[in-house]
């Protein structure tokens, strides 16, 4: 299974075409709309998300509201795009739509990187395609595989712990209340009397034109033990999900179960010891693994943190150089959030239930989802047995 999404932050719409996904998979377009909606809310957002309502528009591979084994074309178009359709135009335009050129590079984005690599003198090509804009259709395709996952009792969820210097007290909740609670946050934070801060100092954040950062959570449930493979670097399943963070717009750092914490423990401290019972198998007494031991799944909880460097689209920006004059200038100011750490929990979300998802269909492969439900059922007794 896997997918290539395209499109640009200002063009006319983001595109992804998912392959591999088995046949009569029901597929609701009302549930991909409702993550798209999630990615769009949070405290800190900015006016880009009053534009744009995203939708998602199926054109292959689903009819009658089952998947048919063939290629998934998802579409979202981009609202913004009758404002733009000058400057975007994929036909050569002159006058003052060409001079709508950005030679300003920001600090912490791809901009100069991408033009250097790709011999570009005009910026805005780099920096349409490397905007978070790009997130909305992974969400749309990690809601694709969320409805996989749904099929075999495998769930998930998401919450912040960490915005800029104020940490969430932990709380230990079931998955429903942590899905139910983070909802109703501006945040997506348990913690009340930290939410409270947190938005706090989003608000001064974007009084002062800057930004902020933070840490997010993912846990999956019911997921099976075996998943991925110690048997190859590049099978290693914590190794695929700690790719998938990385490579969500803005992330810097990432860590499984207790992550970097490990570094302080004795060998005591960390592992999980195994236990089990005639009626449930093996599992663990406790999860400091964070459901992954070597490249595999336990059968515990997968748990996944990662790392939001603050945007680095500033309305107070930092000194940059201009490449046509070499000149010190203020970098380019684009339209942005002053926090997206929220919105960023939900794309986190997207991206593990991708993988998890696609470590499901090459653990059982299979052309149609009867013979993967069947197969599934098949191994999760054998792992009880065991």
């Amino acid at each position: 299974m896997r997918y290539l999404t395209a499109g640009e932050s200002h063009g006319p719409q983001l595109t992804a075409i998912i392959e591999g996904v088995p046949s009569n998979l029901p597929i609701s377009v009302e549930a991909i709309n409702e993550q798209l909606g999630r990615r769009q809310k949070g405290h800190g957002r900015g006016r880009r998300m009053q534009i744009e309502k995203d939708q998602v528009k199926i054109l292959s591979g689903v009819r009658h509201g089952y998947t048919t084994g063939a290629p998934i074309t998802l579409v979202v178009e981009n609202k913004d795009w009758t404002h733009w359709q000058g400057i975007m135009s994929a036909e050569p335009v002159e006058g003052a739509e060409e001079k709508r050129r950005v030679s300003r590079p920001r600090p912490g984005h791809a901009d100069l990187n991408g033009a250097i690599k790709y011999h570009q003198r005009d910026m805005r090509n780099i920096l349409e395609r490397s905007s978070a804009r790009e997130t909305t259709i992974r969400v749309a395709v990690g809601a694709v595989a969320r409805q996989l996952l749904a099929a075999f009792g495998i769930r998930l969820g998401g919450q912040v712990l960490q915005i800029n210097e104020v940490v969430a007290k932990r709380e230990h909740v079931s998955l429903d209340e942590l899905i139910a609670r983070t909802e109703e946050s501006p945040v997506r934070c348990l913690d009340k009397e930290a939410e409270q801060r947190m938005m706090a100092a989003i608000d001064k954040a974007k009084e002062d034109g800057d930004s902020l950062g933070g840490i997010v959570e993912v846990i999956v449930e019911g997921v099976p033990i075996g998943l991925g493979s110690h048997v190859q670097w590049d099978r290693k399943l914590d190794g695929r999900l700690a790719q998938a963070i990385m490579s969500i717009q803005a992330f810097k750092g990432v860590e499984i179960g207790i992550g970097f914490e490990a570094a302080g423990l004795a060998g005591s401290q960390v592992h999980d010891e195994i236990q089990w019972n005639e009626e449930t198998g093996y599992s663990r007494k406790s999860n400091r693994a964070g459901g992954l031991e070597g490249g595999m799944t336990t059968g515990m909880p997968v748990v996944v943190r990662g790392v939001m460097k603050p945007i680095p689209t500033l309305y107070k920006p930092l000194m940059s150089v201009d490449i046509d004059s070499r000149e010190a200038f203020s970098a380019s100011i684009e339209r942005s959030d002053s926090c997206a750490v929220p919105a960023a929990s939900v794309v986190a979300e997207a991206v593990v239930a991708w993988e998890i998802a696609h470590a499901m269909c090459e653990k059982f492969p299979s052309d149609s989802m009867d013979d993967m439900v069947e197969n599934v059922r098949q191994y999760r007794a054998y792992t009880e047995k065991f």
